[in-house]
């Protein structure tokens, strides 16, 4: 493989059109490295049988300009019908450095737990008849460095951001794609759901400019095809995402007529920014209170503890125990706790088990000494990240005026990104309305309701969704996804 050459990466900039443009440029230059050929992986521990869907896994080296040696390491399941027109899709999960093993066994991949109270025994999986793969290639990737089984050599390249994050996840994919050009002809489309939100927009503008005449003339062969992006339950970073959740609460009923007055009255739409304003704070403490009282992820659900290895989590020292013994791979530095069978985070908690477990990493190809735990979600403050995307919605406006389409879609019972929320910072993009709001349907029933804009895009509600959507509606959101991917109206 030939040796990258050495250059300073440069330091974070303000966006805009040069510097993306140096940034592609300073990329190119040691692209045609390559990523080295993944593995293909037939089976998977706990799975019955061979599985029936194409898997490939591996890593690819980025940012080697700055000799930290950082690996994203990804999951890629081919299509399972015409792959070789079939749309792709890189995936990205919520979260600053959480697993996207949760797109790939939770929300919108083909397995699924197998959801039993754990006995000792490896978790058992099934094929999600629901899988987004169905219709498409997804490249599914545990990014940034620290997320998952992705690992930097040296300490420094674990700090990362959300502008170094995408910068990284651009150079991922011109090399994998330079390993794989039998897939650059295919529709390429960005996706993500929850924190992603913030990097999905951002990143499709940086491969778009990529695609400019600009990136051509300069000899790039293996840009992806972009055609769009998707986000579900997006956070956009802007004020707007916290400011909807007091309305949401109110029209659910978690909060009182009395009590949404006062919030009106004294916050006056500030109600995450003035600390000084006793009478607003007290007003938001109590409705953070009450909506702490629901399911964090869907209002409807009972209210559990999350399984991941958050430090504010009171955890037993026999739960402790317990769950050393049972992985079988010594102390956990993060151990989740354990949620009653009933919750719905009780997947989550399995997820250790499989994850953790010596047969699962020989059998996806993990490097021995890179990740010594695989923990779902790291805790926030654990490794350096720097929240510099402010706020995406000027990147949503930028690319869809370029002529890309976009898919937003909200779980309706979301109290964490509400609906009410992304539907403003949709219209904030003044773009006419080309099909006015509707219902669309599954199975001759109302899934959710929807509305189209002139700029190519679709915003739409999943029915009884959470967040995110697909891991509570899954046949929904996989109705919505293969219509909207296959350019077929909702």
């Amino acid at each position: 493989m030939a040796v990258p050459r050495k250059m300073a990466w440069p330091p974070r900039l303000p966006c805009s059109r040069c510097f993306l443009l140096l940034c592609f440029l300073l990329i190119i230059a040691f692209a045609a490295s390559g990523s080295g050929a993944g593995r293909v992986v037939t089976s998977l521990p706990g799975f019955d049988g061979r599985l029936p869907f194409h898997l490939e896994t591996g890593y690819v080296e980025v940012g080697e300009a700055n000799d930290n040696g950082a690996n994203l390491f990804y999951y890629f399941v081919q299509a399972e019908s015409e792959p070789a027109a079939a749309p792709f899709v890189l995936w990205l999960t919520g979260g600053r450095r959480c697993s996207v093993l949760s797109g790939l066994a939770y929300e919108i991949g083909p397995v699924r737990f197998v959801l039993e109270p754990y006995d000792g025994t490896l978790p058992r999986l099934h094929y999600n008849t629901n899988s987004w793969t169905k219709v498409s290639h997804i490249l599914f990737v545990d990014s940034p460095v620290g997320a998952g089984f992705s690992f930097s050599r040296e300490p420094k390249g674990y700090d990362s951001g959300d502008i170094s994050s995408s910068l990284q996840l651009h150079e991922f994919l011109l090399k994998w794609f330079n390993d794989h050009p039998e897939y650059l002809a295919n529709p390429f489309y960005v996706g993500g759901d929850s924190y992603a939100g913030k990097i999905v927009p951002f990143l499709a503008q940086i491969i778009s400019e990529a695609r400019s005449s600009s990136g051509i003339e300069a000899g790039m062969k293996t840009v992806p095809n972009l055609k769009g992006y998707l986000v579900g339950n997006p956070v956009t970073g802007d004020s707007v995402d916290s400011s909807s959740k007091v309305p949401f609460a109110h029209g659910f009923g978690l909060v009182s007529d009395q009590l949404y007055e006062t919030i009106l009255e004294h916050c006056q739409g500030e109600e995450h920014t003035d600390p000084a304003n006793v009478l607003c704070t007290q007003a938001m403490d109590t409705v953070h209170n009450l909506i702490s009282e629901v399911g964090k992820g869907h209002v409807l659900l009972d209210r559990c503890v999350s399984a991941s290895p958050v430090t504010n989590v009171n955890i037993s020292s026999d739960d402790r125990k317990i769950l050393r013994e049972e992985i079988g791979v010594g102390q956990l530095n993060h151990p989740p706790a354990r949620p009653p069978f009933h919750c719905f985070t009780y997947r989550y908690y399995l997820s250790y088990f499989w994850a953790n477990d010596r047969r699962t990493r020989d059998a996806l190809g993990i490097k021995e000494g890179t990740v010594d735990e695989w923990v779902r979600c790291r805790d926030v403050g654990e490794l350096p990240y720097a929240i510099d995307i402010k706020s995406a919605i000027k990147y949503h406006r930028n690319v869809t005026s370029r002529g890309y389409r976009a898919l937003v879609y909200s779980g309706d019972h979301d109290p964490v990104v509400p609906h009410l929320g992304t539907q403003a910072w949709v219209r904030s993009l003044n773009f006419s309305v080309v099909d006015d709001w509707r219902a669309w349907h599954l199975d001759g029933q109302a899934a959710g309701f929807t509305i189209s804009y002139s700029n190519s895009m679709t915003f739409a509600t999943i029915k009884g969704g959470g967040h995110t959507a697909p891991e509570y509606e899954p046949e929904k959101c996989f109705a919505m996804f293969s219509r909207w991917i296959l350019n077929r109206p909702l």
